[in-house]
C-alpha cells in the first residue's frame, strides 16, 4: 500500500523550455483560436439569420458549431496562460473543470455526427417521409438529449475520479487529462476502469454503429438510384465523412498516447498529435462545411458580398 498525498494542485510534465520562442507559440495559437472563434461564430450567424437554412441539416451543424466554441474555450485559453507560465501547475479544481469540459466537448461531438448521419439516412432514403420524420421539435429534442447525455456521462466518470486518493500530482501532458489522474491512484480503480469502458463504448462505439448502419443504407439507395440522388448524397455526405474521419483519427492518437508507451516518440511530436483532436477538428470543420455545402456558400457570398 502506497502513501497517499492531499492534492492541491497538478503539474503539467510534457511543456519544456523553448526560451524565447514561447511568444512565437503564444502568438500561434492566439491567432489560431481568434480564426476558430470566428469561423464558427460567423457560420452559427449565417444559419441563424438565413431562413433557407433553418433546416435539420443546417441545425444540427449549428449545434457542432456550437459545441466547437464551447471546446476551444475549455482548451486555448489554458494553453495560453500555460506557454507563458515557467511553472506548469493547474489547481486541483480547475483542472477537473477542464477535464470536464474537453470530455463534453469530445462526447457531444461524436454523437453530433451519429444525429447528422441518421438525418442523412431519412433524407437520402424516406425523402417522401422526411418532412413528417424530422420536424423540428424532433430537432430540438434530439440536441437537447445529446447535450444532457453528454453533461451527465461526464459528470459521473469526474465525480469517481476527483475523490480518488493519489500518490503524485504529475501529468505528463499539456493539458489536464482523466485517464493520466486515474493513474496517479494509490488504490484500486476498478470501478473507475470499468465505467470508463461501459461510458466509451455507448459514447463512441454507439454512435459509429448508428453510422455506419446509416452510411450502407445510403449506399445501397446510391447505387441503385438515378445519377441525381448519388450526386445529393455526395454533395451533403462527404464533408460529414471527411470530419468524422479527421475527428476519429485524432481521437485515435489520444488513445495510443494513453494506452501505450510513447517514450520512444519524439517529445514534440507526443504534443502535436494530444492536441490534434482538439485544435485541428475545430478549424477543420468551419472550413470543410464552409466551402463545401453550396447553401452556406451562396449565404455567405450573398450576406458579405464575398467571391467565395
Amino acid at each position: 500500500m502506497r502513501n497517499y498525498t492531499q492534492v492541491s494542485y497538478f503539474t503539467l510534465d510534457a511543456y519544456f523550455d523553448t526560451g524565447l520562442l514561447k511568444y512565437l507559440f503564444f502568438l500561434l495559437i492566439i491567432i489560431l483560436y481568434i480564426i476558430v472563434i470566428s469561423a464558427n461564430v460567423l457560420l452559427i450567424v449565417v444559419i441563424c439569420l438565413n431562413r433557407s437554412l433553418h433546416e435539420p441539416m443546417y441545425i444540427f451543424l449549428c449545434s457542432m458549431f456550437v459545441n466547437e466554441l464551447y471546446g476551444s474555450t475549455g482548451l486555448f485559453p489554458f494553453l495560453l496562460i500555460q506557454i507563458l507560465s515557467d511553472i506548469h501547475t493547474v489547481p486541483f479544481s480547475l483542472c477537473f473543470l477542464q477535464i470536464f469540459c474537453i470530455y463534453t466537448y469530445g462526447t457531444t461531438q461524436y454523437l453530433n455526427f451519429a444525429l447528422m448521419s441518421y438525418d442523412r439516412y431519412l433524407a437520402i432514403c424516406y425523402p417522401l417521409q422526411y418532412n413528417t420524420r424530422m420536424t423540428f421539435k424532433r430537432v430540438v429534442i434530439l440536441i437537447v438529449v445529446t447535450w444532457l447525455h453528454s453533461f451527465l456521462s461526464v459528470v459521473g466518470t469526474t465525480s469517481l475520479s476527483s475523490p480518488l486518493q493519489l500518490c503524485g500530482n504529475i501529468i505528463d501532458k499539456v493539458y489536464c487529462d482523466n485517464y493520466s489522474i486515474v493513474k496517479l491512484a494509490c488504490y484500486d480503480t476498478t470501478i473507475n476502469n470499468i465505467y470508463g469502458l461501459i461510458i466509451s463504448a455507448v459514447n463512441t462505439f454507439g454512435p459509429v454503429a448508428l453510422i455506419v448502419y446509416t452510411y450502407i443504407k445510403i449506399l445501397k439507395i446510391c447505387f441503385s438510384g438515378s445519377k441525381q440522388t448519388r450526386q445529393k448524397a455526395l454533395s451533403t455526405c462527404t464533408p460529414h465523412l471527411a470530419s468524422l474521419l479527421n475527428f476519429s483519427c485524432g481521437c485515435s492518437f489520444e488513445i495510443v498516447q494513453n494506452r501505450f508507451d510513447m517514450t520512444s516518440v519524439p517529445e514534440t511530436l507526443q504534443i502535436f498529435l494530444s492536441l490534434y483532436w482538439l485544435t485541428c477538428q475545430l478549424l477543420f470543420n468551419p472550413v470543410l462545411y464552409g466551402l463545401k455545402l453550396s447553401k452556406i456558400r451562396s449565404t455567405c457570398k450573398s450576406l458579405f458580398g464575398w467571391k467565395v
